[in-house]
């Protein structure tokens, strides 16, 4: 697969290693992080990939922040950009500059319940059916174009970390799914 990928991630990467370990493993380049000590940048840096922090905390407003962040991107020159557990909200600047290449799971099937909370707002709503989204990132928050999406069933006695563990699950594979799929039809 001729595309290369950067991923953002915030957390322990399990998104990430999906990808590392499909055929999509060879083309992550980059594994980037807004936190220093993720486990995401050590499956990363394990996997052959250049990895990189750009904390927020290091900048003077969240401008700036996105500013370094798509100067740390652009110096892998990425085809996509996969946010995968990357707990910011990209800024105008950065989405500009990769309009249309970046892609973001998400633990509910938007349009409901957006925002970092999915799982738990799912299930404090009542709802007999969740899943996972798989979207174009736009200003908004969980808000681009739907690319795909995958239902799972809430059981009766599911707790917000189990159900979000079976929506984990779903949400690796559809990702895989995805993105082989939009690097496949690129010319």
């Amino acid at each position: 697969m001729g595309s290369r990928i950067v991923v953002l991630a915030s957390g322990s990467g399990t998104l990430l290693q999906a990808l590392l370990d499909s055929t999509l493993g060879t083309s992550v380049v980059a594994v980037g992080s807004d936190v220093s000590d993720a486990p995401a940048l050590a499956r990363g840096e394990s996997a052959g990939a250049a990895v990189f922090c750009v904390r927020p905390v290091d900048f003077a407003d969240r401008r700036d922040w996105n500013l370094a962040l798509r100067a740390a991107v652009e110096q892998h020159v990425p085809d996509w950009i996969v946010s995968a557990g990357f707990m910011r909200i990209l800024g105008p600047d950065f989405i500009e500059a990769f309009a249309g290449r970046i892609i973001n799971t998400h633990p509910a099937l938007l349009p409901s319940f957006p925002g970092a909370h999915g799982v738990r707002d799912a299930l404090a709503y009542g709802v007999k059916v969740t899943g996972c989204t798989v979207h174009v990132v736009d200003e908004g928050v969980d808000t681009g174009p739907i690319i795909a999406q995958r239902c799972v069933v809430i059981e009766p006695d599911d707790t917000e970390s189990v159900l979000h563990d079976r929506i984990k699950i779903i949400e690796r594979a559809l990702l895989v799914e995805t993105l082989t799929q939009l690097i496949g039809a690129q010319p």
